[in-house]
C-alpha cells in the first residue's frame, strides 16, 4: 500500500494556472473526491489535495472542502510522525478558515512545522508553517487502528 507521504510528493509541483486556463489536474482532485462542481483551480484547494491523497492511499477522509474538518478524522496525536494530517488556523484561531496537509517535520528550533501539501503558494509543495497556528496533528491510517470520519 503506498502511504500518504509517497503519492503527495508524486504530485509535488502541481500548480495553478493564471486566467481562464485551469489546471486539469487539480480540478481532477476535485472530480475523484466527489466535487465533480468546481471548475477553477482558483478556490481553496488544500483540503481537496488531501482528500484525494487520503483516497488512493485507501485512509480515512474527511470529504469535506474546509481544512479544520480534518480535526474530526482519525486519531488525534500530540507526537507526529511523517505523513500525519496536520491542521493551522489562518487569519486567526476563532475563523473558519484553515488549512491541512501532511507533516514533514520541525525546523530545529521548532518555531516552524513543515507541511507538504496543496495550494500552498499556489502549488503541491513543502512548506513552513509557524507551529504557534497549529490547530491538531490527526493519524488517518486506516489499517489496525479506530478510525471515526
Amino acid at each position: 500500500m503506498n502511504t500518504c507521504i509517497e503519492i503527495a510528493l508524486a504530485e509535488y509541483g502541481v500548480t495553478e494556472r493564471n486566467g481562464t486556463l485551469h489546471d486539469k489536474r487539480i480540478l481532477q482532485y476535485f472530480k475523484d473526491i466527489g466535487h465533480s462542481w468546481v471548475t477553477t483551480d482558483e478556490v481553496a484547494w488544500c483540503s481537496a489535495f488531501v482528500n484525494w491523497v487520503a483516497l488512493q492511499s485507501g485512509c480515512s477522509r474527511s470529504n469535506k472542502l474546509n481544512a479544520r474538518s480534518w480535526l474530526n478524522v482519525g486519531n488525534k496525536v500530540t507526537t507526529p510522525t511523517l505523513g500525519d494530517v496536520v491542521v493551522f488556523w489562518r487569519e486567526k484561531r476563532s475563523s473558519w478558515k484553515g488549512h491541512v496537509g501532511f507533516f514533514i517535520g520541525y525546523s530545529e528550533d521548532k518555531r516552524e512545522i513543515y507541511c507538504l501539501g496543496g495550494n500552498q503558494n499556489n502549488r503541491v509543495c513543502i512548506k513552513a508553517y509557524p507551529t504557534y497556528r497549529l490547530l491538531g496533528f490527526r493519524n488517518i491510517k486506516t489499517w489496525g487502528q479506530p478510525i471515526s470520519a
